[in-house]
């Protein structure tokens, strides 16, 4: 393995790659599937995530890739790319700008590089590990507003809304009550982005892949950023329920909210 910080110099080649396909399609005709009621798939997703293996096979064949199309067998792998080629397809298939390439390289357990590409908007944002975060060269510094009746927070919405109850529309309605505003992009890894650079002071969602947030849980951590499960543990990957803040203390307040939401809502009240 390069040493991390050239890993991440080509990364962000193979990011910024991709996006530019993504970009050749942004205003034209797209061929858009349905991977179910409201998980859209578009020939850009397969061709972004096709560069990205071909590229990453050539930089670093040694190293198993798991991506959000073409799946991946990364089990008991030391080392390991966890790869979004378009996170935002929804936005991206309506036209709308906000979409991005999301990847990451963790080793050995520890999520070690992360690059979100919003090519529409010629952002870059990067982190390595104990190298702090960057957009565009420039470092991050993720939010000090402690107080959640001031802070801008950003959700989303699991893919099985419509026919789950577990679908975060009382969580949605506690936080909105609470805090300044709540904001919805369509890209949990923009979200992360976000609240790397102090957009937003924070940010909750569930039913999440890896592939949604693992170049973006860097980008918090590495900017300042606290976040957990909604257990108040790191096991983000695998439960897919995120709870990111800029700073300990709204990251407490987040938490009680959801608590009170989700104890709530499971004992039937």
């Amino acid at each position: 393995m390069k040493d991390l910080q050239t890993a991440l110099d080509e990364i962000v080649r193979i990011a910024i790659e991709a996006g530019g396909v993504l970009l050749e399609g942004l205003d034209g005709e797209k061929d858009v599937h349905h991977k179910g009621d409201v998980d859209l798939l578009t020939q850009f997703d397969l061709r972004s995530e096709e560069l990205i293996r071909q590229r990453l096979g050539r930089s670093f064949p040694a190293v198993p890739v798991l991506a959000e199309e073409g799946g991946g067998d990364t089990a008991g792998a030391s080392a390991r790319f966890i790869v979004d080629p378009l996170d935002g397809t929804t936005n991206f298939a309506h036209g709308h700008p906000l979409f991005c390439v999301s990847m990451a390289l963790e080793l050995e357990g520890v999520m070690s590089c992360g690059v979100v590409h919003v090519p529409a908007c010629a952002w870059t944002f990067t982190a390595r590990f104990g190298g702090g975060a960057h957009r565009n060269g420039q470092a991050l510094f993720s939010s000090k507003e402690a107080s959640l009746c001031k802070a801008m927070l950003a959700t989303g919405f699991p893919y099985d809304r419509r026919t789950s109850n577990d679908d975060n529309t009382r969580e949605h309605r506690a936080f909105m009550k609470k805090c300044q505003a709540v904001r919805r992009m369509g890209s949990a890894a923009l979200d992360l982005a976000f609240v790397s650079a102090g957009i937003y002071d924070g940010f909750w969602e569930m039913g999440l892949k890896p592939w949604d947030i693992a170049a973006g849980m860097l980008l918090v951590t590495e900017a300042g950023g606290l976040l957990t499960d909604y257990d108040g543990r790191g096991a983000m990957l695998e439960t897919g329920c995120v709870i990111a803040a800029g700073n300990p203390p709204l990251h407490e307040a987040m938490t009680h909210v959801l608590r009170e939401c989700r104890g709530a809502a499971h004992s039937g009240q």
